[in-house]
């Protein structure tokens, strides 16, 4: 049952509001003067219960107005890095707790980031997303190798800005406390986007911090010491540029010898006392003003919704910002047993708070006994690109426009990102400076795959769209076997298809996409016996530069492309391969080269040519994409569509995608009834209010009546005659590359899927886990 909140329930938390207060906070600065450590004073006596504030010289409030908070003098403790304490272990090194909260399908390069953070004397405790099932099962199998990894008993749903975040934090902190067996003694919290690189970067931070000062979410700390030599012991998304053009100055055997963890470790160990947390470097009023902290939020069914206005706390000072941190354990027990008001109201404050996890640690810290261990630093690189990272790209799941960090890519410092669909290239070159090559011929170093679906997720995991384009993709694979493979009164290499597929991956070469394996079972006809086999089908190129080219030259290495799910802070469709259905809204991008100012027309002409949209676009000189989406009435009709590009009226390119049929409906064979309406097209062949009719004469697009007929009849098609069309369409834009058997097969020409360079059961030694080796480590 969900509890109705009124603004008063947590709005009203007041930490010495009264003038005794204020006074009491006056008479206190004696005392810090004296002291430089902590004291605790008694504050509000306004019914509330009056908390023990511990008094921080560094982190005091304005006492005479509580609405004007502490801009500048923050704790912020002259760590220095020294050489020694990083080449020479200490006699009681500490030891970590890796916290990795993950979520998605990226199994892989989760066990390539804890293969390089691995080391038999630390422990890592793993919370996988209430929602990622597969991920789930993936990390229970590897974690099972390792008695020093354990996966939460419990999973929440956490979400973009949500105070399940803080939650899951808290209560992993809990569970660590509680374990007896696991003598830990710093707190790390880390993604799968994160990866380690070792202290000899610090030159590389001096050159980056002055050259792209305000990509880096470490300003605050620019100019001290442990800004400028340690930082980039973990990087959060970095980019090969970074590493070229730093750490390739460093001698390899350097990069070799010094490990990430050796360094971090004999650091930490220096510095046991301190809590490493990234405040935000802005003031305060504008920090809560952005952040909404003065806003009153409720997390329910897996959205944050803004219920109102609220007041700060008063008397307390509210600090923030990033949630990546690494706390040692004094200050881990504090926040998870102790029962003082500052921590108790925190987490009540904080329950109903937007981006709780970038907060409350920092405002609980900084008002705690443990106040003076703050270093404003969390040890981390992560690039901020506003201009993208700002979009207000999570207003589906909270009632706020956020931030959230860019992806690094290897072309341009300002985007990179450590996502291995976006881009893989700079995870192999911060390899390459940890650890050095692999053995000349190890297989896979250039290749990634990702799940996309796997049979335990159950059907309800695909929509109709991918299931109708899968089961093609599969019936074009067995044709492929057939075609190839099959000689002259031999079926040895003849299939029929059964069932539905087993599992589903993107694969990515050299950071291009270059299709989708699908796993699936078929009766080999030859002997009678279901074998397994795995089909890669590519996409086409469809792409085309008008011929002859036209003077026109901003698209002349540039693309265009149609697809949903466009993601405008990294640019890309997260719908990798753009399956599309009648019932979806497509986008329309075009990636543009350098040049002047201009304005082009974008025509879009559905199979039997009717002209569906038509309109104008201005690209700036800077314009490197553009995007948009024509509001087009619904079914679209299935076919291959055609995108045409045109400057004062002349075509200067084109593109196609398919929108197919659907052969299932919520993953039941379609009926005909269904088939008909979904796959006639818009009511009266109007897909806008305004018809563009006069235009095919113009644009030399003929309407033709048989193509009209060909396409009614084809919209009642069911069974074995709707899986045709859709393989003849599928086929059009889609190639079948290559096939291969996962066990044994009747087929003696098929190559077994482990011996293939591209089969998602290929060799990829950079992601697989072995067993420990005898320095610790699994890299």
């Amino acid at each position: 049952m969900l509890k109705v909140l009124t603004l008063g329930d947590v709005s009203g938390l007041r930490f010495g509001a009264a003038a005794a207060g204020v006074g009491q906070l006056q008479a206190g600065l004696g005392a810090v003067e004296q002291s430089r450590h902590r004291e605790h004073m008694q504050l509000g006596s306004d019914g509330v219960s009056s908390i023990q504030v511990s008094l921080c010289r560094e982190n005091l409030l304005d006492s005479q107005d509580n609405t004007k908070l502490r801009t500048e003098g923050k704790a912020n403790n002259n760590v220095q890095w020294d050489e020694d304490s990083v080449e020479f272990m200490p006699a009681n090194p500490v030891r970590i707790a890796f916290v990795l909260v993950v979520h998605g399908r990226a199994s892989r390069q989760l066990q390539r980031m804890f293969k390089a953070i691995y080391h038999k004397d630390h422990f890592y405790y793993i919370h996988v997303d209430k929602r990622s099932n597969y991920l789930h099962r993936q990390v229970l199998q590897f974690a099972s190798q390792y008695p020093n990894v354990r996966v939460t008993s419990w999973r929440m749903a956490t979400i973009w800005g949500g105070a399940s975040l803080l939650t899951t934090y808290l209560q992993t902190m809990k569970d660590l406390m509680e374990m007896s067996d696991w003598p830990w003694d710093f707190f790390i919290n880390l993604s799968a986007a994160d990866y380690p690189i070792r202290e000899k970067a610090g030159p590389c931070f001096q050159s980056l911090s002055k050259e792209v000062p305000e990509a880096l979410d470490i300003a605050g700390a620019r100019g001290t010491a442990i800004a400028e030599t340690l930082l980039l012991l973990y990087v959060e998304k970095c980019g090969s540029n970074l590493c070229q053009r730093h750490l390739g100055n460093l001698p390899l055997e350097a990069k070799v010898s010094e490990r990430t963890n050796d360094q971090l470790v004999a650091f930490l160990s220096r510095y046991r006392d301190m809590n490493f947390l990234k405040s935000h470097g802005r003031d305060n009023a504008r920090f809560i003003r952005k952040q909404g902290l003065d806003r009153l939020f409720l997390e329910c069914d897996t959205h944050m919704w803004r219920l109102g206005d609220r007041k700060i706390p008063e008397g307390i000072a509210v600090d923030g910002g990033s949630d990546w941190f690494l706390l040692n354990r004094k200050f881990v027990e504090y926040v998870t047993f102790s029962n003082d008001d500052l921590v108790t109201k925190m987490k009540r404050f904080y329950s109903y708070t937007l981006l709780p996890a970038e907060s409350f640690f920092h405002t609980v810290l900084e008002n705690s006994p443990f106040c003076d261990s703050m270093v404003d630093n969390n040890l981390r690189i992560t690039n901020w690109n506003r201009k993208l990272g700002c979009k207000c790209q999570y207003k589906h799941i909270v009632d706020w426009c956020g931030c959230s960090p860019n992806d690094f890519k290897p072309a341009d410092f300002h985007r990179f990102q450590f996502e291995a669909v976006v881009n893989q290239e700079i995870i192999g070159q911060l390899d390459y400076y940890l650890y050095g090559n692999y053995p000349s011929g190890t297989p896979g170093l250039r290749s990634y795959w990702e799940n996309v679906y796997e049979e335990p997720d159950g059907l309800g995991a695909l929509s109709d769209v991918a299931l109708t384009m899968f089961h093609s993709f599969s019936r074009l694979g067995l044709r492929r076997a057939e075609s190839s493979f099959h000689a002259a009164g031999d079926s040895s290499c003849r299939y029929y298809p059964m069932g539905h597929p087993v599992s589903i991956h993107l694969y990515f070469l050299a950071d291009r996409f270059q299709g989708f394996l699908i796993r699936h079972h078929a009766t080999n006809l030859a002997v009678s016996k279901l074998e397994t086999l795995e089909t890669w089908v590519m996409p086409k190129k469809v792409f085309k530069i008008a011929s002859p080219p036209s003077d026109f030259g901003r698209l002349q290495f540039s693309e265009v492309s149609i697809g949903t799910e466009w993601d405008a802070k990294e640019r890309l469709f997260r719908n990798f391969g753009g399956l599309l259905g009648p019932t979806d809204e497509p986008v329309g991008m075009q990636k543009w080269g350098k040049g002047p100012n201009v304005t082009v027309t974008v025509i879009w002409v559905d199979p039997i040519n009717v002209i569906a949209a038509t309109y104008d676009i201005l690209i700036e000189s800077s314009a490197e994409f553009t995007h948009y989406k024509p509001p087009l009435n619904l079914p679209l009709r299935p076919g291959v569509w055609t995108i045409k590009i045109l400057h004062h009226w002349v075509q200067v390119a084109e593109t196609k995608f398919l929108v197919t049929p659907l052969t299932f409906s919520n993953q039941q064979p379609i009926k005909q009834e269904e088939a008909i309406k979904l796959h006639s097209g818009p009511p009266k062949n109007a897909y806008m209010e305004q018809s563009f009719q006069g235009l095919n004469p113009v644009l030399n697009i003929p309407v033709s009546a048989a193509r009209a007929d060909q396409a009614k009849r084809s919209a009642g098609l069911v069974g074995a005659r709707l899986d045709a069309w859709v393989d003849s369409l599928v086929s059009s834009v889609w190639s079948a590359v290559d096939v291969c058997s996962v066990g044994a097969t009747a087929c003696p020409a098929l190559q077994g899927c482990a011996q293939t360079a591209w089969s998602s059961l290929s060799p990829d030694p950079k992601s697989e886990l072995g067993p420990v080796k005898p320095d610790g480590r699994l890299r």
